[in-house]
């Protein structure tokens, strides 16, 4: 049966991109599992649940700062370059707290760890998604990215299961051990990518600061994908940034037991897997339109949040949510992919990482205050309306509907004196 997956010319016979697989695969496990062993290590060395929390957010914020920055260099080196280099930090920053003793190690010294780990996540991130046009040949672009995104998604769900079971029988010790081994497995396995030649703009060498602004000039110029980034920035920090701070607590509170929040996650990625296999599989003729469209479904889990009858109806509620990524899996990054020019890709990618994530800390910070101003339920259904009216200002945009521009591909300014 699976045999005709590695038959010459299918997705799996491309060696370059099982590596790519196996490689993100085992460094988002290892991801994952890291903060599970942090919240033990800070605990225990006396921190409270704030410290925690700014810990963490910290490695967000220092990905989403250090994002432009990656994206430039992933537009200047080979991408897999800046994935080995990325996973290879990742491990050299998890090792130093075994060296340093974690139970007790200083909390200024465990944060800055935490901060350099960010910044090699917004290297690595740009990279993975630049890179794999690279890899396989267009028409394989869907179902690479699609397949790609389950097993992201599968390994963030077996992440913290590894490493809670590691933390119990062997300690924090040894899970540090095992997220620093995957990491350095992850950049070994792809030392053997061969990506084909960087593709580079014409003309002089730009300044940084210029790369930076001109990256900024491509999303604009595509005026469908600053559309897009801005939409899913503001839905982030609204909705599912609400949506992630009350799901544990509410599920807690009325069932009693973290399982209801658990099961409900792993739904909801079951949920986001079939939905972009059957994307994959539909022929589509707007993506745009089908992506937001069924991105309006993600108000099933605030609305059965603001009405927690039964567990039953929150693990349907959150299934059926798990709908509306699909087609963000399977169409976005092959768009992106194919609509901006390779050498301007790096930049896109950081920028739209950068754009995704930088106001969900914030949004997650003001769920308390708002709760309190509002009200839990009232908030709750507040946050659907707004999400699906930002779906529907959105498909007013020319091009979102196709996911396409009616222009020209972008080329700089010293690129078009050559031509």
């Amino acid at each position: 049966m699976l045999k005709k997956y590695f038959e010459p010319g299918a997705l799996l016979s491309f060696s370059a991109y099982r590596n790519l697989l196996i490689s993100t695969t085992l460094t988002n496990i290892a991801m994952s599992a890291f903060p599970i062993a942090l919240a033990v290590t800070v605990l225990d060395a006396g921190g409270s649940a704030s410290t925690l929390g700014l810990i963490l957010a910290a490695r967000v914020l220092s990905g989403v700062l250090f994002a432009p920055v990656g994206g430039v260099w992933v537009d200047r080196l080979p991408r897999k370059t800046m994935l080995i280099l990325a996973d290879a930090f990742r491990a050299i920053m998890g090792s130093i707290v075994i060296f340093i003793n974690p139970e007790n190690i200083s909390m200024w010294i465990l944060g800055g760890i935490v901060v350099l780990m960010g910044v090699s996540d917004g290297f690595g991130g740009p990279a993975a998604g630049a890179i794999i046009p690279s890899l396989l040949p267009d028409h394989l672009l869907p179902s690479g990215n699609v397949v790609r995104g389950i097993l992201l998604r599968g390994s963030y769900i077996a992440g913290p299961g590894i490493a809670g079971l590691i933390v119990v029988s062997l300690g924090t010790h040894a899970t540090y051990i095992a997220t620093s081994v995957f990491f350095l497995i992850g950049a070994l396995l792809l030392i053997r990518i061969d990506e084909g030649p960087r593709v580079a703009p014409v003309g002089k060498e730009s300044k940084f600061i210029v790369e930076i602004r001109e990256g900024l000039r491509v999303v604009w110029y595509y005026k469908w994908i600053a559309a897009m980034i801005v939409m899913a920035s503001l839905q982030l920090m609204m909705v599912v940034g609400v949506e992630n701070v009350l799901l544990p607590v509410i599920t807690k509170r009325d069932f009693g037991t973290a399982s209801v929040f658990a099961t409900s996650a792993a739904l909801f990625s079951l949920g986001g897997a079939i939905s972009a296999v059957i994307c994959i599989k539909a022929k589509v003729k707007n993506p745009g339109l089908v992506s937001v469209a069924v991105w309006g479904l993600f108000i099933f889990a605030p609305l059965v949040l603001a009405f927690p009858s039964s567990k039953e109806l929150i693990f349907f509620a959150y299934f059926a949510a798990g709908f509306s990524i699909g087609p963000w899996e399977a169409f976005w990054a092959t768009q992106v992919q194919r609509e901006v020019p390779a050498e301007y890709q790096g930049r896109v990618f950081a920028i739209d990482y950068m754009g995704t994530f930088a106001l969900m800390p914030l949004g997650m910070a003001l769920v308390g205050p708002m709760v309190n101003i509002f009200g839990e339920r009232e908030m709750l259904i507040g946050v659907a309306v707004f999400h699906l009216l930002i779906c529907a200002v959105v498909l007013f945009v020319p091009g979102v509907k196709q996911m396409k521009s009616t222009k020209p591909p972008y080329y700089s300014q010293g690129e078009q004196s050559h031509s």
